[in-house]
Order: structure tokens, then C-alpha cells, then sequence
């Protein structure tokens, strides 16, 4: 007896992942950002910046996300931010307190609205939507 193809749902022909809509909204922001990667990005001015980035020790992301955060805040808010590097194993109530469950994560608190970006942040077109940072029209 040959058994009917049918996918994780009991649906017979019609096999693979179903569409969700997580997934056409995760497929709209990469294409979002695939479209942003040829943008020119502005300076912001103005505002003050607040970020914390939580590393664990110098381990080899940790590290890439220090030289990268460095970067972007050099060439796109100079001058106008105030970057915190917090080590979890010297100061893991920090991180409790921040409810940190990734590492490395920069937390940007100000300007609002609070943001929160897990990774090395060597996704720089990503890092500056996170931030809020605009491409120039």
C-alpha cells in the first residue's frame, strides 16, 4: 500500500513549510535590507547616543563586535554617543539586570525607542536600521 505525500499538517499533496506570516515578514525584511545595501546612509546629527555592548571575556566574536561597533559610531555618530563595553564574566549583575541572554548584544537605550541587536554587528546595513540611522534619499 503506497502512503499519500502529505506535509506536517496532514495535508496531502501539498508538502514543504507551510507559509506563516513570520516568515513572509522575515522574507519582506530581508528583501528590505538587500534593497537598503546600495543606499547612501546620513550622518544623523542631533541626538546623543547611549549604547552598551555586552561581551563575554575577548573571544573572536566579542572582539569583531567591538572593532565593529567602534566603526559605525566613528563614521556615523562622532562625537555624539557614549559606548559602554560590559564584560558578563566581571559583571554578570549588569547583564541580569539587562536581561542580556545573548552575547555579544548592544543595547541602544537612547535615543528612543530601545533597541537591542544580538551579534558580531558586521551586518553594518542592519546595525544602522537598528539604530535608527537613515539612508539618505
Amino acid at each position: 500500500m503506497k502512503k499519500a505525500d502529505t506535509n506536517s499538517h496532514g495535508e496531502k499533496g501539498k508538502t514543504g513549510s507551510p507559509k506563516t506570516p513570520e516568515k513572509n515578514a522575515e522574507k519582506a525584511a530581508q528583501k528590505k535590507v538587500k534593497q537598503s545595501s546600495t543606499l547612501d546612509w546620513e550622518k544623523t546629527s542631533g541626538d546623543q547616543y547611549v549604547l552598551r555592548l555586552y561581551v563575554v571575556g575577548m573571544t573572536p566574536n566579542s572582539v569583531r563586535a567591538i572593532e565593529n561597533m567602534k566603526a559605525i559610531c566613528e563614521e556615523y555618530l562622532q562625537g555624539r554617543y557614549d559606548l559602554e563595553i560590559i564584560d558578563v564574566y566581571k559583571q554578570p549583575s549588569l547583564a541580569k539586570g539587562e536581561q542580556i541572554v545573548a552575547v555579544p548584544t548592544l543595547v541602544k537605550s537612547v535615543p528612543l525607542p530601545l533597541r537591542r541587536l544580538v551579534g558580531d554587528l558586521s551586518q553594518k546595513e542592519r546595525v544602522l536600521l537598528g539604530l535608527d540611522i537613515v539612508p539618505s534619499k
